[in-house]
């Protein structure tokens, strides 16, 4: 996701047969802790550099926006801190009643912080209005299975999927997709702005927002109605700060001006902080990737250039797998908190290959000057190759210029390429990168949840969330099959075989996969509880004591 962009994660174990039993047939809920429950009173400060696109989840799939979200929406299917695994969250069970049908069964007598009745209708009226909107920045994609959904009663939900056995969809239901929204406060058919969200209350999660200054402070509330999966929030109120610039993020957890940062401190910064006895680093599991994302119509020889070629298009992306050199990025910008990454799921993964690094450079992941010559040259490519290649300064953290400025060099030492390297905030560059304005840019992903499937579908089936014009029949077909098959020998064989054909094809150039990492002041806890392999990062585990 990841949202759909990120930073920061690495190490992480799922089984997938475990994780496919889990998901043919999700159990009851034992009932949310937090039920009628209150906080614990305090206050606490957490900074980050992440930024907010929209509160609405039909028009955000990044990182910063989901990181309300899990703080205020209610979902069907959460995560228990310390798991991967999902189960029922505002539900008391969800399961496949069909091959085709999963039926989610709601507590009763659940309420919006407004006084709302959350029911069946809303749930509906959620997954109906994602799929009606299908916003270009928002998370649809991931409903690419769902066919319709229906409210039997009012805490009864039915989703009629379009094919059997989808061992994804509970997991889906936690993902960026999944926020459950209130049918009287949000738009049927058009984005709600983050001031009505915010007047409206419209929320049922952990937490409500009390006050909303767009990335620049949000006030938190304990929910005292909250009815979910996790325990009682521990701290009542929580502010949450948003930086421009990660070095004033960095001083003041140092100076105790904040009690935690959270992305996205510098490689340099988080190592200085290791020495600090005035804060704690805590780090934690994570699936983060960092890659380049080529335009198939607008990059050199692409579909709408006057010289379009397909075949010296490919070659184009294949001479700059060739040249790039992942451990020199990895090493020297990130000082190793970030790892080589070879193929399209990261490393820890079930399924995960190196299917990239056989195939291209020195053939030990290391870079070939000459064998990207020999690939374009067998082309026909004129070089040097002119490449327009974009990056953000405000959303992947203050490592991006360094590491573009790396890539640039990689590239352009072998005399084969020419870069225009050029930067752009993330609020335009969410909006230009999905209306072809950049032929090459800089993505991170953060995952939405811990399955391969979440590193193919985002990307690779045709309508895909990169918006790249990007699109293959065959890949399209074996992803749709893994996410269908039961058999977790069988689903890892076709995880395989899609990396293996995506690294022939190179819609996207992996880079890097990392860790995730907090600061904290001395006197905070629970960090640790919260940075686990769901990747949700929840404010209610927090204390100050």
């Amino acid at each position: 996701m990841a949202s759909a962009s990120t930073n920061g994660r690495r190490l992480l174990v799922v089984a997938a047969a475990a994780t496919a039993a889990t998901l043919a047939l999700a159990g009851c809920s034992t009932g949310g802790s937090g039920s009628g429950s209150t906080a614990g009173g305090g206050t606490l400060t957490i900074g980050t550099t992440d930024k907010i696109t929209t509160l609405d989840p039909a028009g955000s799939y990044d990182n910063g926006s989901f990181a309300v979200m899990n703080q205020v929406f209610p979902f069907l299917m959460n995560t228990p801190y310390g798991s991967p695994d999902v189960e029922p969250d505002i539900a008391t069970k969800a399961e496949f009643t069909g091959p085709k049908d999963y039926t989610v069964t709601l507590k009763k007598g659940l309420k919006f912080a407004n006084g709302h009745d959350l029911t069946s209708s809303d749930v509906k009226f959620t997954f109906d209005r994602q799929l009606k909107i299908a916003d270009e920045n928002g998370p649809s994609s991931l409903l690419y299975n769902l066919e319709s959904t229906e409210a039997k009663d009012p805490t009864t939900v039915v989703f009629h999927l379009k094919t059997e056995n989808d061992q994804v969809f509970p997991q889906i239901l936690s993902s960026p997709a999944g926020p459950i929204v209130d049918e009287q406060v949000f738009s049927a058919d058009k984005l709600t702005s983050d001031a009505d969200i915010v007047k409206g209350e419209a929320f049922a999660g952990q937490y409500t927002i009390k006050s909303y200054d767009f990335n620049n402070l949000i006030q938190y509330k304990a929910n005292p109605d909250y009815q979910g999966l996790l325990p009682k929030a521990k701290t009542d109120t929580v502010n949450v700060k948003y930086y421009a610039d990660s070095s004033n993020l960095k001083l003041d957890v140092q100076q105790g001006n904040i009690d935690v940062a959270f992305r996205s401190l510098s490689a340099t910064d988080i190592a200085s902080l290791r020495k600090d006895n005035k804060v704690k680093v805590v780090d934690g599991p994570g699936g983060e990737i960092r890659y380049i994302v080529f335009n198939f119509d607008t990059m050199p020889y692409g579909a709408k250039a006057t010289d379009a070629d397909p075949a010296k298009s490919l070659a184009v992306r294949q001479a700059a797998a060739d040249l790039i050199d992942r451990k020199e990025i990895a090493s020297q910008v990130y000082k190793d908190t970030y790892t080589p990454l070879y193929s399209f799921v990261p490393a820890g993964l079930t399924g995960a290959t190196e299917s990239l690094k056989s195939l291209y450079g020195d053939g030990n992941g290391g870079p070939d000057a000459a064998k990207a010559k020999s690939v374009l040259e067998a082309a026909g490519v004129t070089v040097p190759v002119k490449l327009d290649l974009q990056y953000n300064t405000d959303h992947y953290g203050p490592g991006s210029a360094d590491e573009y400025a790396l890539v640039k060099d990689q590239l352009e030492s072998s005399g084969l390429f020419s870069v225009n390297l050029q930067s752009t905030e993330y609020v335009q560059y969410s909006k230009d990168r999905v209306a072809d304005v950049y032929p090459a840019y800089q993505l991170g992903w953060y995952p939405d949840y811990s399955d391969a499937d979440n590193y193919l579908t985002p990307f690779f089936l045709t309508d895909n969330f990169l918006h790249n014009h990007y699109s293959d029949q065959e890949v399209n077909d074996l992803i749709l099959k893994q996410a269908t098959t039961p058999d977790a020998g069988e689903r890892t064989k076709i995880i395989e075989q899609i990396q293996d054909k995506e690294a022939a094809q190179l819609s996207t150039l992996p880079l890097l996969q990392g860790a995730q990492v907090a600061v904290v002041g001395t006197d905070v806890s629970g960090a640790d509880k919260t940075l686990d392999p769901s990747f949700k990062f929840h404010y209610g585990a927090l204390a100050k004591s």
